[in-house]
């Protein structure tokens, strides 16, 4: 009796390679794995970049500014997702996402700062979703460690904040534990095939990584890919912002805040973030420096001063980290999400300053997307093709072009 011995064959191509591993591409990849995908993420250190410097605000309301109506309604809806999606997280993996639907307070230090936040206040009116306007005493009834120079504010009751390093680590498991693979390098470059089509990723290791669809999910590195015609390329710029991490010199100290604090000092802004274990995040400086992230004394000096004006409190934490991250902007700081125009190749990048609030709707758009080929409406405004209709140009607002390695999630972001 003769014996066959099963001969195993190559592991086939992925459906999907997901190019970056912070908090949109993790989210991307755990929605597209549920939907049945096989997918596959390539990143050497996930969550490394602009997610590991991230304060985690979850603040589309307080954030609200004229000519984004449509981007504040894509936070919004993204916001309405995030009990549901951080409770899901929780359940999957036993883990925690810092996740605090405790609202955000703005606050004005002068009258000339007061009378911005009234005119935010008429803008959020005009949106359908405004703040509470609340006095200098009422302020301080909310958060009683404020300094009683704060002259007026603005609550709004439903926004939040929540961990950006607890919710990488949780989305990692939960895409891991939904089937995905991952791949801990960096891509050097994407892949197409005869027909023009993208195909994969090559590796710095000099592999490849075939996929049938490519998410393209790098931060500002987004826009240094190499292999793919100009006009593919995302127009992606990277914005330094340092930011500061604050904790309580001795254990058991009672918080200072209950909430974040996002405040005009001045002119200039601020925002302060506590988490549940009393460390507040303080933030963030927005420099157009290129591909810098070094911290310097003139950021740090300025977040402590305007931080100390509002809550006098903060002088008495412990400075545990200083931290600087480059954030993805584009020529007008929304996101690019959606087909890139080059048949198998789908972006997900350009986040700027909400890639942790817009990562649930961004990875359901892009789900959807990948299985349908379909863009939901919802995303509709932001796919890549408003720059060309507006002939600025896949070029424009994009990072000058570094040789090597362009795949390492938002890495350095």
């Amino acid at each position: 009796m003769s014996s066959q011995r099963a001969v195993a064959g190559p592991k086939p191509a992925p459906d999907v390679l997901v190019i970056g591993g912070g908090v949109v591409g993790l989210a991307i990849a755990w929605r597209a794995a549920q939907r049945g995908l096989a997918v596959t993420v390539a990143d050497p250190e996930p969550a490394a970049g602009a997610t590991h410097a991230a304060a985690g605000m979850l603040t589309p309301v307080a954030e609200a500014a004229y000519a984004e109506r449509e981007l504040f309604r894509l936070g919004s809806a993204s916001l309405d997702r995030y009990p549901a999606f951080t409770a899901e997280l929780t359940e999957l993996t036993g883990l925690p996402t810092g996740f605090r639907p405790t609202g955000t307070l703005q606050v004005a230090y002068d009258s000339g700062d007061l009378a911005v936040l009234t005119e935010q206040h008429r803008l959020q009116e005009s949106f359908g979703r405004a703040a509470q306007q609340l006095t200098a005493r009422q302020c301080r009834d909310a958060e009683p460690m404020l300094d009683p120079s704060v002259r007026g504010g603005l609550l709004a009751p439903g926004d939040g904040s929540v961990d950006p390093r607890l919710l990488a680590a949780a989305l990692l498991a939960a895409a891991v534990r939904a089937g995905v693979t991952l791949i801990r390098q960096a891509v050097t470059q994407i892949t197409r095939g005869p027909a023009g089509a993208v195909s994969g990723a090559r590796l710095a290791d000099g592999s490849a990584a075939a996929a049938g669809q490519v998410v393209l999910a790098a931060g500002w590195q987004s826009g240094a890919i190499g292999g793919l015609p100009p006009a593919a390329l995302p127009p992606v710029r990277p914005v330094k912002g340092q930011i500061l991490r604050l904790r309580p010199a001795r254990q058991g100290e009672p918080p200072l805040l209950r909430r974040t604090v996002r405040g005009l000092v001045r002119g200039s802004a601020v925002y302060l973030v506590p988490r549940a274990d009393g460390e507040i995040v303080v933030g963030a400086t927005q420099e157009e420096l290129g591909a810098d992230i070094t911290v310097t004394a003139g950021g740090v000096w300025k977040l402590l001063r305007d931080a100390r004006l509002l809550v006098p409190g903060i002088t008495e934490l412990e400075l545990a980290q200083a931290i600087a991250g480059l954030r993805p902007g584009t020529p007008d700081n929304a996101p690019v999400i959606g087909p890139a125009g080059l048949p198998g190749l789908v972006l997900a990048t350009g986040h700027f300053r909400g890639g942790v609030l817009l990562a649930p709707a961004t990875a359901d758009i892009v789900a959807e997307y990948l299985v349908t080929g379909t863009v939901p409406e919802l995303a509709a405004p932001f796919t890549v093709a408003r720059f060309r209709a507006r002939g600025s140009g896949s070029g424009q607002g994009r990072a000058a072009r570094r040789p090597g390695r362009a795949g390492s999630s938002d890495r350095r972001s």
